[in-house]
């Protein structure tokens, strides 16, 4: 039988940021790991680089405003304070410098124990990762670093007064290569199944989608198997300096 993941080394964390594409992109089993935290009082912000305008067939100008609001009841079934989502286009998001400066301002702002993306491999989730997904996460990567260099971006600190950060952890969840796990119980299994199920007009719009009450606790088994648990979020795990022993 394979190793066991070590548990995520979160017990001290008072704040996580959790940045991604899309409105929904955290709720496919990653809003369990969110449940679990803001259940015992850490502080979870959501920062959203588009609003998915581009993810149904209606006009973006209709879809837009609806995705947040089943973006913000999803956020609230798990617990989330903050909910930002930028006004960077669905669909054609850019890894460049505005992006960068985009997520190292709210770093800058929440100032995160760690930050939370989702899988950018070109290849992920059985086939071709969306670009989007893509360009969020290496973005994230430069730009937990960003935050942390007071030579970059200095307008963030003299012109809207936020010093650097140091974030300890980023952690990428979907990853096919996992470090850690957070186990998780059947409270924060069924808030995020139904954190996934706000988003109905979505999931209406997507032909075939499987039902959220049986795709996300198979998700989540999985990673149990994984942790020697019946539930588990898995991640793996990058330690930026400060996080302790057993990280990647």
């Amino acid at each position: 039988m394979a190793d066991q993941l070590p548990a995520l080394p979160d017990n001290t964390w008072s704040r996580v940021l959790c940045v991604v594409a899309h409105p929904d992109d955290m709720e496919y089993g990653a809003s369990a790991a969110v449940a679990t935290w803001t259940g015992r009082g850490v502080e979870v912000a959501y920062l959203l680089l588009t609003g998915g305008e581009a993810g149904m067939a209606e006009d973006p100008s209709v879809i837009r405003p609806l995705r947040a609001k089943e973006q913000q009841a999803a956020c609230d079934t798990v617990g989330v304070t903050s909910l930002t989502i930028l006004e960077h286009p669905d669909g054609m998001l850019v890894p460049g410098l505005d992006l960068r400066r985009d997520i190292a301002r709210e770093i800058r702002r929440f100032r995160p124990d760690a930050v939370v993306t989702a899988n950018f491999q070109v290849e992920a989730y059985g086939g071709l990762n969306q670009a989007d997904h893509r360009a969020a996460g290496i973005s994230v990567v430069d730009a937990v670093r960003d935050a942390d260099n007071p030579w970059v971006f200095r307008e963030l600190a003299e012109t809207e007064g936020l010093a650097k950060w140091h974030t300890t952890a980023l952690l990428v969840v979907g990853d096919e290569r996992p470090t850690h796990a957070l186990v998780v119980d059947q409270t924060a299994v069924d808030a995020s199944v139904a954190s996934l199920r706000c988003h109905a007009a979505y999931l209406q719009h997507v032909t075939g989608h499987p039902d959220p009450g049986e795709m996300i606790p198979g998700f989540l088994r999985q990673g149990g198997e994984q942790s020697g648990s019946e539930y588990a979020v898995t991640f793996r795990v990058f330690d930026l300096g400060g996080l302790g022993s057993g990280a990647d």
